[in-house]
């Protein structure tokens, strides 16, 4: 049998995956309500002749394409939620519902994983083994890897694959990595509770906005003095909460922020010096410190066996793309849990293109990608997914 270009076969059907990316950008849905999202999914997986199942994790669709060919279970799995975000491009496909925007990329993966998807399915007849196409709600933040898994999503794979669309990188640019590729992401709440009163008679209280403040300054120090300069970690306080008015020191502050680590120890060390400095710290100072950490997602960890079959799928079909593999990013995904007893490969795909302006990063209320990304994306999932079937890992 020929050798299927799926370059050619995703730069073919580039209309229906931008058309696609376009109607979910103007209509994005937050975690757990992607009702609209949802439902274009199911419908196209069922044109496509796949099986399919919906309210999975809530809002979440499973599509199952099964070949010709006995062969493992391979879980293709992309995010549909959107963040709290008021756009600000000016494109005509800008989001229509205000104060929710699609700044992160899910939108593109719907669109891709919907086209791989049509591509494979065309091809069933190639195809060993089974396709689970996962389409995942909540993945900001929200537990909805956690709740598809629930569900039973995972029952039956072999392996997994996910990719993102990268506005840190540019269109020519994959990073498929060994190992650790995505932080473990906890977040942490440190109430400072103090003696509230007069801001005009500071002296007769227990100040916990200053108690606070001198934490958040301790804190820097934790990664600085106490991680090994060869490992990585990150301590973020990205809330800071305190008082009700200008003249009133108020009885409690509250700091909320994240840590990013990739290895175990390191996480264990960070959450013991960050509870150990805020309670110091804020007994120093006439005050005391409630800490809660919550352990989120673990690290997104590649199978070296399955990013290989990646990288080769995607320098086959794109020789004149750089390859990094040693692609990483303090970033968290929830797709580490679907992963964690699984081997699987979470790759980037480049997508920023500063000469036209789309180079904003993610999170960020003008991100856009250039959308050219969509195709090459496309035909490297497909094409990993085949081969993967194929030819598993031993």
């Amino acid at each position: 049998m020929a050798e299927i270009d799926f370059r050619a076969e995703a730069e073919a059907l580039f209309a229906f995956t931008r058309d696609l990316r376009r109607d979910f950008h103007r209509h994005p849905e937050l975690g757990f309500q992607e009702h609209r999202s949802a439902g274009i999914v199911a419908k196209l997986l069922r044109e496509f002749g796949l099986q399919v199942t919906e309210g999975v994790g809530e809002t979440g669709v499973v599509g199952v394409l099964t070949g010709a060919h006995p062969g493992p279970t391979i879980l293709v799995r992309a995010d549909m939620d959107a963040l709290p975000i008021q756009e600000e491009n000016d494109v005509p496909y800008a989001s229509e519902v205000p104060g929710v925007m699609h700044a992160c990329g899910h939108d593109a993966h719907m669109a891709m994983a919907l086209t791989v998807a049509r591509l494979l399915s065309a091809h069933r007849d190639a195809l060993h083994g089974t396709v689970k196409f996962v389409f995942q709600p909540a993945e900001e933040g929200l537990g909805g890897a956690a709740k598809m898994i629930a569900d039973g999503v995972l029952e039956g794979v072999d392996y997994a694959l996910a990719m993102h669309v990268w506005n840190e990188q540019p269109l020519g640019w994959l990073g498929i990595a060994d190992g650790p590729t995505m932080a473990a992401a906890d977040m942490f709440r440190i109430r400072v509770l103090g003696k509230g009163g007069h801001a005009a008679h500071p002296n007769v209280t227990e100040d916990p906005v200053l108690a606070a403040s001198s934490v958040v300054t301790a804190l820097q120090s934790v990664v600085s003095r106490h991680v090994d300069p060869l490992d990585a970690a990150v301590v973020s306080v990205a809330s800071f909460h305190a008082g009700t008015a200008f003249n009133i020191i108020p009885p409690e502050a509250v700091l909320e922020g994240t840590i990013r680590t990739f290895e175990a120890e390191v996480a264990s060390e960070v959450r013991m010096r960050v509870t150990r400095t805020a309670h110091g710290v804020a007994q120093g100072l006439g005050c005391r410190a409630e800490v809660e950490i919550v352990e989120m997602n673990p690290a997104v960890v590649n199978a070296p066996a399955v990013a290989q079959v990646v990288r080769e799928a995607a320098a086959a079909l794109y020789p004149e793309a750089t390859i990094d593999p040693a692609a990483r990013t303090m970033g968290a995904e929830d797709m580490s849990l679907m992963m964690y007893d699984i081997p699987g490969c979470y790759f980037f795909v480049g997508s920023a293109n500063p000469a036209k302006g789309l180079d904003a990063g993610h999170h960020h209320p003008r991100f856009n990608i250039d959308e050219n990304v969509l195709p090459r994306g496309t035909a490297i999932m497909a094409a990993a997914a085949m081969a993967l079937a194929a030819n598993p890992p031993a």
